[in-house]
């Protein structure tokens, strides 16, 4: 009889230990990528206070860098280029909640995002945002097609 409670107690044991084990082993359900474009931005966390081309890139991203270097010909007296690695500016893609780069917004002196890009974009598209963001209406869209996410405000 002592054995059969004994083998009993055992088996309970077992069960209790192997639900918890179980219950720790579940991980949270799988969620969706956020991946949006911030709409507005402080420009005091940017240089200047012109039209602001802001590239959220990661140092060990290729396709980061050529969105870069389309992006730093943008530069002039009436636009601002900024970007910001992820090793170096982590504050700022925490800020933003950039968790997809490349990252580029096109932002207006108060900082309004008016256009702006996930992943790779060509550099036509890129001049056409920020001519379009500057001066709406500049760029006829209608007859092209866009391959890239964008979103413009209307100011």
């Amino acid at each position: 009889m002592e054995r059969l409670l004994l083998a009993l107690a055992i088996v309970a044991l077992a069960a209790v230990v192997s639900g918890i084990v179980r219950d720790r082993r579940k991980s949270d359900p799988p969620t969706q990528p956020r991946r949006q474009l911030p709409s507005q931005i402080d420009r005091r966390d940017f240089d200047g206070d012109q039209w602001l081309v802001a590239v959220f890139t990661s140092d060990s991203c290729n396709s980061c860098a050529d969105v870069a270097r389309k992006a730093e010909v943008m530069r002039s007296d009436e636009v601002a280029v900024m970007v910001t690695s992820f090793q170096a500016h982590k504050d700022l893609h925490e800020r933003y909640e950039i968790d997809a780069v490349p990252c580029l917004v096109v932002a207006d002196p108060e900082g309004v995002v008016h256009a702006g890009f996930l992943g790779s974009v060509t550099a036509t598209d890129l001049w056409a945002a920020v001519a379009n963001a500057r001066h709406p209406g500049s760029i006829d869209r209608s007859g092209g097609c866009d391959h890239h996410e964008t979103r413009r405000h209307e100011t």
